[in-house]
């Protein structure tokens, strides 16, 4: 199975973006709580794209996440997850860059 993804993964966008998680379960954790796809996440630091008028990221919305894990009846998001960054219209941007994971999970 590809790595976890937890509040403490590295997560930009396709521009260099921060892209911070903010986990609506603490349940299921890896060292940082385990991110599922209904969790908030929001990109702060991304400059415009290369052309066009001002358009950074803003949000993620994730399009495919784990398919048989599910933690507090959502899905988790790893590794092969494929989240696009959202400008403030919705235009998509691009995908997610993840950067670091986290391979081990524990429940309480």
């Amino acid at each position: 199975m590809p790595a976890l993804l937890t509040a403490a993964s590295t997560l930009m966008c396709p521009h260099g973006g921060t892209v911070m998680a903010v986990p609506g379960s603490t349940r299921a954790s890896a060292g940082a709580p385990v991110l599922r796809k209904s969790d908030t996440f929001t990109i702060a630091g991304c400059p415009f794209p290369p052309s066009g008028p001002p358009h950074p990221c803003v949000t993620v919305n994730w399009v495919q996440a784990a398919m048989r894990v599910k933690h507090g009846g959502d899905f988790v998001l790893n590794q092969a997850s494929v989240g696009l960054c959202l400008a403030a219209d919705q235009a998509p941007q691009g995908t997610v860059v993840i950067a670091a994971t986290q391979a081990q999970v524990s429940g309480t």
